[in-house]
């Protein structure tokens, strides 16, 4: 799969972005599949919960108690799970992770590791590094094979593939896999299916993500719809499991709260279909089960986010994707615009701080601040508010904290366009000048806007707005409220 550079420039955000919204295909495919995720969630939440903006309070609790207490959980999860027999493995970066795991593939003299849905493996890159490494990564999840067969990153944290419809999945399935052209979706998870479980019947190494990490019992939580996620943990010999930091919660009751949140607003259904809950490796007697369970412990700049008493906020985020579903930007363009490995509005906040400002600074404009995301969010994560003051920093306007954040790579015709718009919007003089202006002479930026170099830029993704003679007037009548 296509592994993701953590450095991108703004003309390759721009070429991107124009790329996709002139993909008609891919917008039809991402306004149908969004719509429908929107409307089970309304229709879920709606039905089935009769207090959810309660549970959502005690969901932010919970993920705030956790966070507040992350270093003391960890220690304790850690004493737990070793307990029970895991194996415990701690990765400060992802060199580390990698390494981690390609040293298991070594010492088991393995080269084919299959793997259930994890974001975590795609933040740190894992099957390209395991690629140039000689060892081949085979994704079980449906949409996740689907975009490995096309050599595609996921663009969208829960549901990889959204972007190819039923027809462009069965025309890859067929150059892919040889398999007749279908596109009924019953029989696309059936050639799915017989492709993997040739893959399944004598694997011995597989590898996972985890949803909730337990402190008390010193288990893992893991959730899924298809199966293969089950299969990848339990039928083989030695089971990986790569963990953020931040998804370790204090009990069981916890998580079940965060579980309550996660599936109505990832899919809008009541229930997924697998919960696997591990608390230990295959013990004697049971007939199923890994004998060896790893659980890598990834930081990756996490800790550097929790120590920030402003941002850290956003390590509460519980990979639900529903910011993503209703962001009307993401919604156009779709994931691989954001040129990272977390696309969306979460994208926004935590790449940043995850690979660098100034390596992800172009994607902080991928936001028109309708704070869509932060009403949804089911741990009251304010994405919005977290965006625009990241894009404080990014302008040199910040407490320049953000790791990567360098002062001489600051876009001075930016900081220069903002210190005139705060001298204007500041003086009541000059801004009712300035109206009074745009009133008289605005009418003709729509008929020579393409050849005004700022105004070009601007218009090249938008409408011109109306300007009518009542607008001076409008803010004549302001005047006493705003300036006296």
């Amino acid at each position: 799969m296509s592994k993701i550079s953590n450095f991108h420039s703004k003309e390759q955000y721009e070429a991107i972005i124009h790329q996709k919204l002139n993909d008609n295909q891919l917008r039809e495919n991402l306004q149908s599949v969004m719509q429908t995720l929107r409307k089970n969630r309304k229709n879920t939440i709606g039905s089935r919960y009769t207090n959810w903006e309660e549970l959502r309070e005690l969901g932010r609790k919970v993920k705030q108690n956790a966070l507040a207490n992350l270093p003391t959980l960890l220690e304790r999860f850690e004493q737990n799970a070793l307990k029970n027999g895991f194996k415990i493995h701690w990765a400060s970066n992802a060199k580390d992770a990698n390494e981690i795991i390609l040293s298991l593939m070594k010492n088991n003299s393995q080269n084919v590791i299959l793997k259930g849905k994890s974001m975590a493996s795609e933040e740190i890159h894992l099957n390209a590094f395991l690629k140039e490494n000689g060892i081949n990564a085979i994704e079980t999840d449906l949409g996740e094979l689907i975009i490995q067969l096309i050599d595609e990153p996921p663009v969208h944290i829960v549901a990889p593939a959204i972007h190819k419809n039923r027809y462009e999945i069965g025309k890859i399935f067929e150059e892919k896999l040889n398999a007749p052209l279908e596109s009924e979706p019953e029989k696309l998870n059936n050639i799915a299916r017989e492709h993997l479980r040739k893959e399944f019947q004598d694997f011995k190494i597989g590898l996972s993500g985890v949803n909730f990490a337990i402190a008390n019992e010193g288990a893992i939580w893991l959730v899924e719809n298809e199966g293969n996620g089950r299969m990848s943990t339990t039928a083989c010999d030695i089971h990986i499991a790569i963990c953020g930091i931040e998804k370790v919660v204090e009990s069981f009751e916890d998580a079940s709260i965060l579980d309550l949140l996660l599936v109505p607003s990832a899919t809008g259904a009541n229930i997924t279909c697998y919960n696997n809950i591990i608390k230990s490796p295959r013990k004697d007697g049971e007939l199923d089960g890994p004998k060896e369970v790893h659980i890598i412990l990834l930081d990756n700049n996490r800790s550097k986010i929790l120590a920030d008493k402003h941002y850290y906020r956003a390590l509460s985020c519980i990979r639900c994707g529903t910011c993503l579903n209703h962001c009307p930007v993401y919604d156009k363009i779709g994931g691989h615009a954001y040129l990272s490995t977390y696309p969306g509005p979460i994208g926004e906040v935590i790449s940043p701080q995850l690979f660098g400002l100034d390596n992800c600074a172009p994607m902080l404009n991928l936001c028109s601040l309708c704070e869509r995301c932060s009403e949804v969010c089911p741990v009251k994560i304010p994405l919005a508010s977290l965006i625009r003051d990241l894009r404080s920093e990014k302008a040199g306007e910040g407490r320049g904290g953000i790791i990567g954040y360098h002062n001489t790579h600051r876009n001075k015709i930016e900081k220069q366009s903002f210190a005139i718009f705060r001298n204007l919007a500041t003086s009541g003089v000059k801004w009712r000048l300035l109206i009074w202006q745009i009133r008289i002479f605005g009418k003709y930026g729509n008929i020579f806007g393409s050849l005004i170099p700022g105004l070009k830029n601007w218009l090249s993704c938008r409408s011109y707005p109306h300007l009518d003679a009542t607008l001076h007037s409008k803010v004549k009548n302001l005047k006493g409220v705003i300036y006296e």
